[in-house]
C-alpha cells in the first residue's frame, strides 16, 4: 500500500538495534527485585500484595514508581533500576 505522505517512526531510531536477551536469574535468592509501579489504577495494590508475599519468602524487593502512566519512564529511573536490580516486576492493569 502506498501513502501520499511519508510515515515516521515515533521511536526515532534510524537503524534498529538488536540486543541480546539477558538470561533471567536461576533463583531470586540474594538478588534485588525491582517492583515498578507505572501509575495505572490499582497497580499499587498488586505490588503491595506481591511485596508482602516476597518479604514473607525472605526477599527484599525495592519499589520504584513512574511519575505518570501517560509518559515513558525517565531515563534516569530506568538506569537506576538497571544498575540496582537483578529482576523487575512491572505492575500493569486494565
Amino acid at each position: 500500500m502506498s501513502y501520499p505522505y511519508p510515515l515516521r517512526d515515533p521511536t526515532n531510531e534510524q537503524v534498529g538495534i538488536r540486543r541480546e536477551r539477558v538470561a533471567p536469574p536461576v533463583s531470586l535468592a540474594g538478588k534485588s527485585v525491582a517492583l515498578l509501579d507505572i501509575g495505572k489504577a490499582r497497580g499499587n495494590e498488586f505490588l503491595d500484595r506481591l511485596e508482602l508475599r516476597m518479604r514473607e519468602m525472605g526477599f527484599a524487593p525495592v519499589r520504584y514508581k513512574k511519575t505518570t502512566n501517560t509518559r515513558v519512564a525517565p531515563y534516569e529511573l530506568l538506569q537506576r533500576i538497571a544498575t540496582e536490580a537483578h529482576a523487575v516486576v512491572i505492575a500493569l492493569s486494565d
